[in-house]
């Protein structure tokens, strides 16, 4: 049996997928690679343009970064940290998430922000020689990420 401490199943894992009029709009570009072609030939044409189609949509959807608890580490894209070097979560929504992503954003901080993602959440980072003040991470669920975060802390 685990103890909490040293369990590493995820308490929280998303993936901040592009949005569906993202998806789209890289997928436009399919189209216009066939245009290019049409001269050549339009079965060729047709197939090239599918397959940029698909190429950028699949390439879109696998570079997009995961946040995650997993034990007592976040994980936010490629970069991790002990959440024990972390002080109390933030879950911002709204106007304040916005101010959180513009105004109010650390400039000693670490941001993965993702835009058509209105959740926020905020930690400060309480390690003395870390020169990051807090981490800002975009989520569609801050409350969650907020608590997996305290939970992992103990």
């Amino acid at each position: 049996m685990h103890t909490p401490a040293t369990d590493a199943r995820p308490r929280y894992r998303e993936r901040l997928a592009p949005s569906l009029w993202l998806l789209v709009t890289v997928a436009v570009a399919g189209p216009m690679v066939s245009l290019v072609f049409v001269p050549i030939g339009s079965t060729i044409a047709l197939v090239l343009g599918a397959a940029v189609s698909a190429l950028l949509v699949i390439g879109f959807i696998a570079a997009t970064p995961v946040v995650s608890v997993e034990g007592t580490e976040l994980r936010a894209g490629r970069a991790h940290i002990d959440v024990s070097f972390l002080g109390h979560p933030l879950a911002l929504t709204g106007a304040d998430a916005r101010d959180a992503r513009g105004p109010g954003l650390p400039a000693r901080g670490w941001h993965l922000i993702r835009g058509g993602i209105d959740g926020v959440v905020v930690v400060p980072n309480i390690d003395p020689d870390d020169p990051i003040d807090a981490w800002t991470i975009s989520t569609r669920t801050p409350d969650r990420l907020a608590a997996a975060i305290r939970r992992a802390q103990g």
